[in-house]
């Protein structure tokens, strides 16, 4: 569904309006800032040093390479750090994080686990599909962006966190996993209103 949303189309063939990704860059950067937050209590909760040696690494990918490209494509927009650190997130972001936030809390290393996927999983898919239709023709600033989460590091990521839910699911009892299957259905949801607020530029009402 994400793939055929109109923002990541027109990341793909180049259509898509500048000031739109101006804002989905500002509003990324203050999500990934909470992202970071929910991933570093997966490390704090999971079972045994592997496990937490993985989410680890995935917390560095976020916070160091993710933002640092973040930060890289704003100045390029001439959008300073200072700016982006004083965003203030949207609506959908802000549900979004604090929905993100409250499930790492209360639940289970797997059921954070399950929270983040849609949005690992999601970006390695989105970035897959662009790279293959081709970057030839791609505006310079969105062919950075294409190849970033088409990486190979970035789909090996994706790719264990989906390892670890099918061995958290496994090990975990019925109640555990229907809380599991509601968190992934939540934070799906949410993924998608992000692209969509970004294609709307969506702003408070009051």
């Amino acid at each position: 569904m994400e793939k055929e949303h109109p923002f990541i189309k027109g990341i793909g063939d180049g259509s898509l309006p500048l000031d739109n990704f101006r804002y989905y860059m500002r509003q990324d950067y203050v999500f990934l800032v909470e992202f970071c937050r929910v991933i570093s209590l997966a490390v704090a909760k999971a079972d045994d040093l592997e496990d937490m040696a993985k989410f680890a690494g995935l917390l560095d990918e976020t916070l160091n390479t993710e933002m640092a490209l973040h930060v890289s494509f704003c100045a390029d927009f001439g959008i300073p750090e200072a700016e982006l650190e004083a965003t203030r997130p949207s609506p959908t972001t802000q549900g979004y994080t604090q929905y993100l936030l409250h499930r790492a809390y209360a639940g289970t290393a797997g059921e954070i686990a399950v929270a983040i996927l849609p949005c690992s999983w999601g970006y390695a898919e989105i970035g897959q599909t662009l790279a293959a239709q081709g970057l030839r023709g791609a505006q310079p600033l969105y062919r950075r962006w294409i190849e970033m989460y088409s990486s190979q590091e970035f789909s090996d990521l994706a790719d264990w966190l989906r390892s670890y839910i099918d061995r958290a699911a496994a090990s975990g009892g019925d109640a555990e996993r229907r809380r599991m299957q509601e968190t992934f259905n939540g934070s799906s949801r949410y993924e998608y209103m992000f692209w969509d607020a970004a294609w709307k530029m969506e702003t408070w009402p009051v």
